[in-house]
């Protein structure tokens, strides 16, 4: 979408989570217990096409082995971290970014491409996707994060 200027152009650069929702059809929030209601993270993209992302649970001193299949259209997190990096292209025109994972944390999400729909409003970037719960139920992953560099 345009609002500071095509995504092509106020995408790049770095990005800390502010807030990470799960919400199910029924509007209830779910909370993924993979990485807790309130995760820490980091988002890279840069100006030739590549991309970093980490994420950690704020408190990993008890992180229990979440079990559930792998979630729909998303990388699964090991011991309360998630970490992917890869290459990015931008679509303007219809506000998406897809993403292609040449590594990642867990081995099954080498090789992922995922698309996701993207804006930008000032130093502000929102990130939704369709997704699942561990236990399988569609969530709509709404991710706010803040540039910081």
């Amino acid at each position: 979408m345009l609002r500071n200027g095509p995504l092509s152009l106020t995408l790049p650069g770095t990005w800390r989570l502010v807030s990470r929702i799960d919400v199910a059809a029924d509007g209830e929030r779910r909370v993924d217990p993979a990485l807790g209601e309130d995760p820490i993270a980091l988002l890279f993209y840069d100006r030739s096409g590549n991309f970093a992302a980490q994420f950690m649970k704020r408190d990993r001193s008890a992180v229990a082995e979440v079990v559930g299949g792998p979630a729909k259209n998303n990388s699964r997190a090991k011991d309360g971290y998630d970490a992917y990096f890869g290459s990015y292209t931008v679509d303007d025109a219809a506000g998406t970014v897809t993403q292609k994972l040449a590594g990642a944390l867990s081995k099954e999400n080498v090789g992922h491409v995922l698309t996701r729909e993207m804006t930008v409003e000032g130093d502000e970037l929102e990130i939704q996707l369709e997704t699942t719960s561990v236990e399988g139920e569609p969530v709509t992953r709404t991710l706010r994060w803040k540039r910081v560099g």
